[in-house]
């Protein structure tokens, strides 16, 4: 099975230019043949007639329509609920804005920027407050990174896989250019206490949802985000500002950030406590998970894609991700494990961002089992999902980074499988 991977894109292109007959012959068009360029009479209508207007703001195609966030909501508090970014729709690393994922408790509050307020207060030697346009005046910082809300993929915690295609079960997780006002100048700027060890922040939602953060992250990475992929942040992904913690954990990625009060110790609130927190199999607790494992993604071919009759050249192609650092490694296997050889992962690679991950694949129309397993570079590597449950248990419900399994059949069909 293992020789059936191509091991180089040189190969690839080799047998895609030589080898017609494995992934379909190429016909190009009568006047491509010709000495002498010439168009067909029969343009399409679209060449027949001025095109459309300039937009004000520029939306999809109509015929991309498909291309949407699946959403799960409580019916009796439709604001409570998720919805997940479609990975097995887009290419690349960077997730539109209309795309990205979604985690609210109590619907997206609609505030008025001018009349919002970011109040750091608590163990500080001077309380301040921001309004956006004293904001505006801090020098601001782009980064790349992704945020995956603790809930992703924990369908996988089932004892039998579920049946959703690649993003609508492991798409709670985005990847995007933040910019913002780094934290530790705000922080700096307020004075910290010597007894300060932790912040507790709250967003401006109806939930008045609050967490703890300890402080040594606020002083690391974490930026104070006021834009995203160059725009001003959508509502639902926290207008007019939010908190962007690289590798933490979605939950801590506050939105409508108002208030960040410098404590002691944590608050041990709803979310920290009954919420993202685990049984393990000895009874203990698993409590303060921030960071996001290493964590990879075929998501072509996955789930609710199909292999034609004829067998040819497939590009296996997909997302990988850790919350530690960078990604240095992807390995794809196409016989559930046995063997594994490793894919080219797409430049550049960036620290706690997405990496995509590609490999050339001859498939001979044989029974396969595709997985992908990353490795980032402080050596963590992704576990089977037998590992993960014999080391976590089956109580419960979060932080799941398992090694995903897609079945491919004789016929082309694609299934989600736990391995052999």
């Amino acid at each position: 099975m293992n020789d059936s991977i191509i091991q180089s894109r040189r190969k690839f292109l080799q047998k895609a230019a030589l080898g017609g007959a494995l992934a379909g012959t190429v016909s190009l068009p009568v006047w491509a043949n010709s000495d002498k360029l010439e168009f067909p009479d029969d343009l399409p209508e679209w060449m027949r007639i001025p095109g459309g207007d300039f937009s004000n703001y520029g939306q999809p195609s109509p015929h991309e329509q498909q291309v949407i966030r699946w959403i799960s909501a409580n019916p009796a508090a439709p604001g409570n609920g998720v919805s997940w970014t479609p990975l097995h729709d887009l290419k690349g690393t960077i997730t539109p804005n209309g795309l990205h994922y979604e985690r609210h408790h109590n619907g997206v509050p609609q505030i008025v920027p001018d009349q919002h307020i970011l109040l750091i207060d608590g163990l500080v030697n001077k309380p301040l407050s921001f309004d956006m346009k004293s904001l505006e005046r801090y020098p601001m910082v782009s980064r790349t990174c992704f945020i995956e809300c603790g809930g992703n993929s924990n369908s996988g915690w089932r004892s039998n896989p579920i049946q959703s295609q690649a993003g609508y079960a492991h798409g709670l997780v985005s990847n995007a250019e933040w910019t913002g006002v780094p934290l530790k100048i705000l922080l700096e700027e307020a004075g910290i206490k010597p007894t300060a060890k932790w912040a507790i922040a709250e967003g401006a939602d109806a939930a008045a949802l609050n967490i703890s953060i300890p402080l040594e992250k606020l002083l690391d990475d974490a930026m104070l985000a006021l834009y995203q992929n160059g725009e001003r942040l959508r509502p639902e992904n926290g207008y007019p500002m939010r908190l962007v913690l690289p590798g933490w954990e979605g939950i801590l990625n506050v939105k409508w950030l108002r208030q960040l009060r410098l404590t002691d110790e944590p608050i041990m609130s709803r979310d920290e406590t009954s919420q993202y927190t685990e049984l393990l199999p000895d009874g203990t607790a698993r409590q303060f998970t921030f960071v996001n494992e290493a964590k990879s993604l075929i998501t072509s071919p996955s789930l609710g894609m199909m292999l034609p009759d004829n067998p040819g050249i497939y590009q296996i192609s997909g997302l990988a991700w850790s919350g530690r650092g960078k990604i240095s490694r992807v390995e794809i296997s196409v016989d559930g494990g046995d063997n594994w050889v490793d894919a080219e992962l797409h430049g550049p690679v960036l620290d706690k961002a997405f990496t995509r991950f590609s490999l050339p694949w001859h498939w001979q129309g044989e029974y396969a089992i595709l997985q992908s397993r990353a490795t980032d570079e402080t050596g963590y590597v992704q576990p089977t999902r037998e590992v993960l449950v014999e080391n976590r248990g089956k109580h419960g419900f979060f932080h799941y980074n398992a090694i995903v399994s897609w079945e491919i059949t004789e016929e082309g069909d694609i299934n989600h499988v736990y391995g052999f």
